[in-house]
């Protein structure tokens, strides 16, 4: 293995266009990463990479050997671990992102018996509610809710994640309880708008529509790019909300926000977990996503 660390860092610097940013991934001086390429390149006899004071960029040579390089890496894993089993166990670093409800309602209180079972793992769990890039920013998993629209990632599709309608009660006693789409417009009723970046038009109220779903769009003066703030916007009466019953059940139980025209719910969310390449697919990658598979499934359709 002592003899592949090159070629793994060679494919995280390539990966993640950075000499820094990979050293930082891989727990190692950017000095070593650099000479480590840089021997590298002088063993094949190529030019892996182009270099400035600004960016890493493959050379034409580095593209090939990198596909194969990735292919090698992800063999030599498989060999390593396809005799072991659960009481082996699980080594190393594994880097994931979660969108922010999604990780702090239902995973982080799952987590503590994750940890216990596989303590010599060490977890950094990014949350956030825009779409990361796995390879730039060195992730071996994410989360992904809605369409995966990048054909080069690897996604496994999880099932549907449930939504549903919220306001809170004071919000309710303000404007009405709507029971229609027409009471929506006729009662007046305000929507707060999420969209993970600020400045673009609004989705718009979602709803069923015969076979499928459309829009129509409620004013609202409040825009918002994070799922919690988009909550706490609702728990705070500033408008209706459509969003996972994953996150706002919990309001819902303690009657912090009260569900509305159920028979209006917008169309369920695709939830999938997602790798860069078939290389990032380790036994701890696959243990952790079979385990956020199984704390997901009751929520999902």
């Amino acid at each position: 293995m002592q003899n592949l660390e090159p070629i793994l860092i060679f494919v995280t610097v390539a990966d993640m266009g950075s000499f820094t940013r990979a050293a930082d991934s891989l727990g190692i001086q950017k000095g070593r990463a650099s000479m480590a390429v840089r021997k590298l390149e002088e063993d094949v006899g190529v030019r892996l990479l182009h270099r400035t004071t600004r960016s890493v960029q493959l050379t034409e040579d580095g593209r090939a050997f990198q596909a194969r390089a990735r292919d090698l890496l992800a063999e030599v894993d498989d060999l390593h671990t396809m005799f072991a089993d659960d009481r082996v166990a699980l080594r190393g670093r594994l880097r994931v992102d979660l969108p922010t409800e999604v990780a702090r309602t239902t995973i982080m209180p799952a987590l503590p018996d994750f940890m216990a079972v596989h303590p010599e793992l060490e977890l950094e769990l990014s949350s956030t509610d825009r779409q990361v890039d796995l390879a730039q920013e060195g992730f071996d998993c994410v989360l992904r809710l809605g369409p995966i629209r990048e054909e080069t990632l690897i996604a496994r599709p999880l099932g549907l994640l449930r939504m549903a309608n919220a306001a809170s009660p004071a919000y309710l006693a303000r404007y009405g309880v709507p029971r229609s789409l027409e009471d929506l417009q006729r009662q007046q009723h305000r929507t707060i708008h999420f969209s993970t970046t600020l400045g673009v038009k609004p989705h718009g109220w979602e709803y069923p529509d015969g076979d499928g779903y459309t829009t129509f769009q409620l004013p609202g003066s409040l825009h918002v790019n994070s799922a919690q703030t988009y909550d706490a916007a609702a728990l705070a009466g500033l408008g209706l909300i459509q969003a996972p019953l994953l996150g706002i059940g919990q309001y819902f139980q303690s009657g912090a926000l009260v569900e509305i025209m159920p028979d209006f719910r917008r169309r369920a969310i695709a939830v999938s977990l997602v790798v860069a390449h078939r290389s990032n697919l380790s036994r701890r990658v696959r243990t952790f996503m079979k385990w956020i598979e199984e704390v997901l499934t009751p929520y999902l359709e």
